[in-house]
């Protein structure tokens, strides 16, 4: 049995993993912090945690310093730039750290953490203890670490979406295109121009059109998939919902992917988009939280609320030359906290899926 604690537990993210953390069968206590709302009770801000959080949770806001000293584990669902002071002590003090926001997110590239984030590092060391959470990609070593970057929301949707195609060497990488939409849960608690309801209602936009920070995490994601430099082309939009995301991406064949695909389809006697749907089903088959559609089934965000599940199509389209894929999930869940909890199961030798397991609601 665990202790968890939460360092910013009054944002969404934050009040998400503490939702998840309640059902959590290892965790024996959780601590919450919030510099906004110190020394209140969570239930009086979250009213749906009225009569809830029984024994494993007393829902005292406490300063971050008293969680860091009380858990095993900490979550840090901060802005940037913050997590790192957290980390080292974690790293110091024989705990762990699963932070989501982008500090560890990049291996030790900082220089490219500081193009798009404008910060410099200010405990470099710490780095080299720090894994990218994506169980898809990094399973082994996050079982080992210490320090976990849990991937952004985006970025997991399109890496999932991308990563079968690229490890298998099909694309042209020159030039690969990410439509993304997300509910308004996306750009966090704090209320802004563009998330009050009269701005976001019945109305669909397009943000941060060419320098959304996702773009060069989703970057580098898919150059070591597919072992070289990949270009991301990376739209975002606004969707006058709460949760959810729902990215196409456009991702043109090689002559050589072309030729591959006929192949697979011959060998298995099914047509090219059917052998590409199947090179996804046997990529992702063991995957508790990956789910390769039937042939014909389109993903909606309706389908995977409240749940850590990733919902993908495949598609073929401009003569069979550009590859279409279709992917779907909660951004608050498998986006956020789901991921980040499934990073705490590996990390401690828990069943990867436990507490996470949600059947996601019909309507």
């Amino acid at each position: 049995m665990i202790k968890a604690g939460i360092i910013g537990a009054t944002g969404y993210a934050g009040v998400e993993l503490l939702r998840i953390l309640l059902r959590h069968p290892q965790v024996e206590r959780i601590y919450c912090s919030s510099v906004s709302f110190e020394g209140q009770q969570i239930d009086s801000v979250y009213q749906n945690l009225l009569g809830r959080l029984g024994d494993k949770c007393d829902g005292l806001l406490m300063t971050a310093d008293e969680v860091k000293e009380k858990s095993d584990v900490l979550f840090t669902a901060l802005p940037h730039g913050i997590a790192e002071q957290y980390a080292d002590y974690c790293v110091k003090n024989g705990k762990k750290l699963i932070d989501l926001s982008a500090d560890f997110r990049y291996g030790l590239d900082e220089e490219t953490f500081k193009t798009w984030y404008k910060k410099s590092w200010d405990f470099p060391e710490v780095h080299k203890e720090s894994v990218y959470g994506s169980p898809e990609m990094n399973r082994e070593a996050i079982k080992n670490a210490r320090v976990i970057g849990n991937p952004g929301c985006y970025v997991t949707s399109a890496t999932l979406a991308l990563l079968p195609a690229l490890k298998n060497g099909l694309l042209d990488t020159s030039m690969i295109i990410v439509d993304s939409k997300s509910g308004v849960t996306g750009s966090g608690r704090n209320p802004s121009m563009s998330n009050q309801f009269c701005e976001c209602g019945e109305s669909f936009s397009a943000y941060k059109v060419g320098c959304h920070r996702h773009q060069s995490e989703i970057q580098r994601n898919c150059s070591i998939l597919a072992g070289k430099d990949v270009n991301i082309i990376f739209t975002p939009h606004l969707l006058p919902q709460n949760r959810g995301i729902l990215s196409t991406i456009y991702a043109p064949l090689t002559d050589e992917g072309v030729k591959s695909i006929a192949d697979m389809a011959q060998k298995r006697g099914v047509d090219a988009v059917e052998a590409v749907r199947l090179l996804y089903e046997d990529t992702y088959r063991g995957e508790p939280f990956v789910r390769v559609l039937p042939s014909g089934v389109a993903p909606t965000t309706r389908v995977v609320r409240y749940s850590n599940f990733c919902d993908l199509q495949v598609y073929l389209v401009n003569g069979g030359r550009m590859l279409e894929i279709v992917s779907c999930l909660d951004n608050m869940i498998k986006g956020a906290a789901g991921q980040a909890v499934e990073n705490m199961n590996l990390m401690y030798g828990f069943p990867e899926t436990t507490s996470i397991d949600f059947v996601p609601p019909a309507f």
